[in-house]
Order: structure tokens, then sequence, then C-alpha cells
């Protein structure tokens, strides 16, 4: 099965936990499902469904710091008013993490049923990045929180945390988000220990998240 390692950094970001409501915390590494649509923006797709099957890999290379911020957000409280305004406007604080250096893993899948898979797609976007059509910043979250860096990894000596499916894992984290129902398809993880992470691809089957609808595939591929 032809598999792409990427490294990818970002300066600043937030990958807010949903149920967080008056202070934004963040998880301290991107969702599965963050890292694919990060991923179906970088080669110029905007049907999410369009590679449903891929499946990723996700290691946190850097121990990022985190901060505090006040900024103004908007929630729905006034129907009869704009976003961003009258009492759907108002001052929270959010968590940031910065520096935030990942290494992410794709592959196929079983169940992807595209003319050309995502890993080839993504080949493509790297080695010839004049033949992708997209449209705004490339974004790892929100819009603001863009990518300074996304190339092959290429290190021979990796060490990292690896995030991995675990039943009693502390990381609750969306795979499949529905921002309208309440049919978000979630899994649950846990980061590793600092360890070598080289080989990935081939030895750790736990790490490896399937990005399908709640209905379609099991959380991992083992």
């Amino acid at each position: 099965m032809e598999t792409i390692s990427l490294y990818v950094s970002v300066p600043v970001a937030c990958f807010r936990v949903p149920r967080a409501r008056e202070y934004f915390e963040t998880f301290p590494c991107p969702p599965p499902a963050t890292v694919y649509g990060m991923l179906l923006s970088m080669v110029g797709e905007v049907n999410r469904r369009a590679h449903e099957g891929a499946e990723i890999a996700i290691a946190l290379l850097s121990e990022p710091r985190y901060s505090v911020v006040l900024r103004t957000l908007w929630r729905v409280k006034d129907k009869n008013s704009g976003p961003g305004l009258g009492t759907n406007r108002r001052p929270d604080f959010q968590e940031l993490l910065t520096d935030i250096q990942l290494a992410v893993w794709v592959r196929q899948g079983v169940a992807e049923e595209t003319e050309t898979p995502l890993v080839l797609r993504i080949q493509t976007s790297l080695d010839d990045p004049a033949t992708v059509s997209r449209f705004g910043g490339l974004s790892l979250g929100e819009s603001t929180h863009l990518v300074d860096s996304l190339s092959r990894l290429r290190s021979q000596d990796l060490r990292g945390r690896l995030l991995v499916a675990a039943e009693e894992g502390d990381l609750s984290l969306p795979i499949w988000p529905d921002h309208v129902g309440s049919n978000t398809r979630w899994g649950q993880y846990r980061l590793s220990d600092e360890a070598d992470i080289t080989s990935v691809e081939l030895d750790n089957q736990s790490a490896w998240t399937v990005i399908q609808r709640p209905s379609l595939a099991p959380l991992s591929s083992n």
C-alpha cells in the first residue's frame, strides 16, 4: 500500500475542544479531521467525501507552548442579529499553541474509490504545484492559523509522540465532523511517550485512522 510521509509546521494554532464554551481550550495536537481538511485544501479538493477511506497517522515532533489570548468571538444567541453583531458578539479567552511541528503519514485506504487517490494528489501537489487549482491560504484548523511549511518528511532518525487509538485514551477527537447535526464521528486517542517513530507507517497499526463517516469503517485499520 503506497504511503507518503509529510512534515508540517504551524507557528500558531488552536485545535478547539468542541465542548468548550466560555474558555476555548485546545487539544495538544490536531485531530484527524483537522489534518484531513488541511490535506484536501492542499490538493484543491472542496468535496470532503472525495477521498473518504483514506488513512492518516499523526505524530507530534515538537512540544508546543501554551498561551492564552482574549479575542472577540461570535455565537448564535440572537437569530435576528447577523454574525458578530449584538449579543452574537462577545469576548472570550482562547488557548493557543506555538511552534507546532508534525509528522503526517497518508495512505490510500481500502475504501477509497476515486480515480486519483489522495496519496497521488499530494505527491503531484508537491512535485508540480502549478497543476493544483486551489484558493485561500493553507491552514491547519482556523483560517488564520496558516501552515508555515509542508514538505516530504526526510529525516532518517525521527523521534516524537505518536497519536494512537486507545479505548481508555484521554483525548476524544473528531474524525468526521457534523457541524449541523449530531452525527460527528469520534475516536478515543492518547499521545504516546516520545520514541523512535521512523517506521510508523509499517509497524504501528493503532496509529492509523480511517477517515470515514460514522456509518462506515471502524476507527483504525487493524
